[in-house]
């Protein structure tokens, strides 16, 4: 299994998952969108949408509204529980998280071709022990990634499907986005686009 340290604080592993560990995960989300139907996120005070189209899984979710950013254990819009996170998920966290507790949410974002994500910090959680890891399935991105502080150098990386990136210690803080989807990079989702998966630790484990 390939290892590469990008920058402190954050490695990846490209193709991680072989071809039928993507298909078998992504029918495991088709099952998990069919519990919580993907909705769109919505920024705070603007109500402006996001360009993805976001669900979740495990016992918290993040979400996006006029509200405010925010973890919740419901889907906004049909009230019901968050799906459980599937256990394939789980075993990458246990396996390369280095992180003694179970992850709490599992953000599935959808990117079709268009999308983007501006640079952003993950800073919605109690816990920054517990680092970020996150999957790549379908279409690749450029993924790119800076310091902790807005406007310093950043570091552009192709995430391919199959690839898991970890963020943590130093990292855990960095501002990161997506700059554009590589369209037709992958035949692993029928009408195209990009599905990242982002396991977290939200709140702090009690002692």
């Amino acid at each position: 299994m390939t290892r590469v340290t990008v920058a402190p604080g954050v490695v990846h592993w490209p193709g991680k998952l072989a071809p039928e560990e993507q298909a078998a995960l992504v029918a495991e989300l088709r099952a998990v969108a069919r519990k919580a139907p993907f909705f769109q996120p919505r920024m705070p005070k603007t109500g402006t949408p996001f360009s993805v189209r976001m669900t979740n899984c495990g016992s918290l979710g993040w979400v996006s509204d006029e509200r405010g950013y925010r973890y919740q254990p419901e889907h906004p819009e049909t009230g019901e529980p968050w799906p459980i996170m599937p256990a394939p998920l789980l075993d990458l966290w246990n396996e390369l998280s280095g992180y003694p507790h179970p992850p709490e949410a599992c953000l599935v974002n959808f990117y079709a071709s268009s999308a983007k994500m501006g640079l952003h910090q993950d800073r919605d959680e109690q816990d920054f022990d517990a680092p970020v890891l996150s999957v790549s399935l379908g279409d690749a991105a450029l993924f790119r990634i800076g310091g902790t502080t807005r406007g310093g150098k950043t570091t552009s990386l192709k995430l391919a499907s199959g690839d898991v990136l970890l963020f943590g210690g130093e990292a855990r803080l960095a501002y990161h986005g997506i700059d554009r989807i590589l369209s037709g990079s992958s035949t692993l989702l029928p009408e195209g686009g990009r599905i990242n998966l982002t396991m977290r630790r939200v709140t702090k484990p009690k002692p």
